[in-house]
């Protein structure tokens, strides 16, 4: 984009995440809790490098993107940008099993170890690099069919051998919660939170990481306990309005 468009956009990143973030505080404020809980994570999925180092620019410090190619192109876009010394990068999509030295050493956390399988294929590859990777467990707390994850029952069941691989740290959950229904994203996102603290009961671990809470549902997430919102329209599209929580 041209230097006009540059000055555009940047004024653009800026005011929303103004809002964002005054958006995020309000609903804390709603649930009795502490706005700082709160990470927000800008889903950069969809943008370029120019984008991120913009939204950098504007105020952003943690990126999420749910390819590891993708993922790949933005590190090293990033690496060229002195002034992005210290960007976080998530990975929050699918991971299979022969993408996992793609994303392993290179990201904060990643958000979606979905399986025992593929907890153990992560941490069996993190031993051999000498690294331990941060992740969340993947919970399917609505029940849909075309969400993947564990079931809160397998969660349950594959605590204590999740927590004993040793090229993994277990940080927390993550889900996502159903489209276009208010209802039933609060049901989900209080489902994650009292699931969490079950296991935290059972296990002893912190597990202090919540990652719930998209574009349209992330103000109902805060309310009900996240700790960590992934936003990418609302962050990086002008068009799309943040929507407001509904009691």
């Amino acid at each position: 984009m041209d230097e006009e468009g540059r000055r555009s956009y940047l004024g653009f990143l800026e005011s929303r995440r103004e809002r964002i973030i005054r958006l995020i505080a309000e609903a804390a404020a709603r649930a009795g809790r502490d706005a700082g809980e709160v990470t927000l994570l800008a889903v950069s999925k969809t943008v370029g490098i120019e984008e991120v180092a913009l939204a950098w620019e504007a105020g952003y410090r943690a990126f999420g993107e749910n390819r590891p190619q993708e993922l790949g192109r933005k590190l090293q876009g990033v690496a060229a940008l002195p002034q992005m010394a210290g960007v976080r990068f998530d990975m929050i999509g699918n991971l299979q099993t022969n993408k996992i030295n793609q994303v392993i050493g290179r990201v904060e956390l990643v958000h979606s170890i979905s399986s025992p399988h593929l907890a153990e294929a992560v941490s069996r590859r993190s031993e051999a690099r000498g690294i331990v990777t941060r992740a969340l467990v993947e919970v399917n707390v609505s029940g849909e069919e075309s969400k993947s994850g564990l079931s809160p029952d397998d969660a349950r069941a594959s605590l204590d051998d999740l927590l004993a691989l040793p090229g993994i740290s277990l940080e927390g959950l993550m889900t996502m919660a159903p489209a276009n229904d208010a209802d039933a994203a609060r049901r989900a996102f209080s489902g994650l939170r009292e699931l969490r603290d079950d296991l935290r009961l059972r296990s002893g671990r912190e597990l202090a990481v919540l990652s719930c809470g998209m574009s349209d549902d992330f103000q109902i997430a805060v309310e009900e306990g996240s700790t960590l919102v992934r936003l990418g329209r609302t962050v990086f599209d002008p068009s799309h309005e943040p929507a407001l929580a509904t009691s």
